[in-house]
């Protein structure tokens, strides 16, 4: 198991990849600003969804990511 310095580090790398060192930073002021409920959120981000079709999703995405690292 990741210790919580090395969940942070990797997702803000993540983020810094995604959206640049500036859009990062105000994303994460976003999410403290507004009070952000993760559970919440998942529960609403896929509403049509079964947890079955959820996972198979991100299992092919994991595959595709995986197969396209450079």
């Amino acid at each position: 198991m990741r210790t919580d310095t090395m969940i942070r580090t990797e997702g803000m790398k993540a983020l810094r990849n995604q959206l640049g060192i500036v859009e990062a930073g105000k994303f994460i002021t976003l999410i403290r600003r507004d009070n952000f409920d993760y559970t919440e959120w998942q529960r609403d981000l896929w509403p049509d969804k079964s947890v079955e079709e959820v996972f198979a999703a991100a299992k092919e995405f994991s595959n595709y990511m995986n197969a396209n690292q450079n």
